[in-house]
């Protein structure tokens, strides 16, 4: 069985945390635990954000004022290397010297007219309180808004059209490789509207959930899981009415309202999932994925599935 996994920026940096790479290097290697059961029994490809990696790219490149700071598509291309070793080495360190490993840096399509340059929504880099975000956005011309009780950098986060290094990817497959890609939602593409046919690097960041889904329906995926730091998808997120939900039609799911910052892309990306293939996406705990899988856990969205049905209280 082929799974596309999607790795939840809190698996590789947790939300307050100071972005060291020893804390980064620490939370890869509970997320490989995690990832490596599965691994040995199916093909994986691994996708993940990289919000606060690229974040804190753009604010040590800000700091050095004798050139300008590096592009988004270039510090998403970085993030996609530095974390894809990490990756790489701790998964490797736990699974049978033979297995092969590869981290693709993946270059996706956007359009130039979509909506979303027009309204940032992506959050990026730490958390600050007022005061300093107030100061970044006159020093720097950065667009912050409110992320819970603090405030965090937000750029545009454009649809993604096409994954480039398709083909790639599943000769790699092929071979029983685990794949690395998309991560951070990959590298931001377009072709030149000069009108030759000729690709250029783009200042925004792809949702990584949105993003690893087109790559989980392109590669033919059975399963497709979005790992968070949320057990599952909540009714009521945060009210004492709250009700996590088990099992529920894309249909279903997609009429309900949840946070665009947070479980809505996720939300959204597994009912595109569901529909466009007819198969299984699920949204869950890292910790979980043996029991996401065994359908123990986390909130499976599937179309052989009518309405919704909500986990046991307690």
């Amino acid at each position: 069985m082929l799974i596309v996994t999607a790795l939840g920026g809190n698996a590789l940096l947790r939300r307050g945390q100071p972005m060291t790479a020893q804390n980064q290097r620490d939370n890869v290697r509970i997320a490989a635990q995690a990832l490596a059961p599965v691994a040995a029994e199916h093909d994986l490809v691994v996708g993940h954000g990289n919000g606060p990696q690229v974040g804190l790219l753009a604010l040590q490149g800000a700091s050095y004022a004798a050139v300008e700071t590096y592009p988004l598509d270039v510090l998403d291309a970085q993030t996609e290397g530095s974390i894809g070793y990490m990756i790489e080495q701790e998964l490797g360190n736990l699974l049978p010297f033979e297995r092969p490993f590869a981290t693709l840096l993946t270059m996706v399509e956007v359009d130039l007219h979509d909506p979303a340059f027009g309204n940032p929504t992506k959050f990026i880099g730490p958390v600050y309180d007022k005061a300093d975000a107030d100061r970044l956005a006159a020093e720097k011309g950065w667009v912050f808004k409110p992320d819970g009780d603090k405030w965090r950098r937000v750029v545009a986060s454009p649809e993604p059209k096409r994954i480039f290094e398709l083909r790639p990817m599943k000769w790699l497959l092929d071979k029983h490789t685990i794949v690395i890609a998309a991560g951070g939602g990959g590298i931001p593409t377009a072709y030149d509207p000069a009108g030759e046919r000729k690709l250029i690097g783009v200042e925004c960041v792809i949702d990584k959930d949105l993003a690893t889904e087109l790559l989980a329906r392109e590669l033919g995926a059975d399963l497709y899981v979005m790992l968070t730091d949320a057990d599952a998808v909540y009714e009521s997120w945060g009210l004492p009415s709250q009700r996590a939900i088990r099992r529920a039609s894309p249909e279903a799911l997609a009429a309900m309202s949840f946070a665009a910052g947070s479980m809505g892309p996720k939300v959204d990306a597994a009912c595109r999932f569901a529909r466009a293939t007819g198969k299984r996406a699920a949204i869950g705990a890292l910790a979980d994925l043996g029991r996401i899988l065994d359908g123990e856990a986390g909130t499976m969205i599937d179309t052989d599935v009518e309405g919704i049905f909500y986990a046991a209280p307690g």
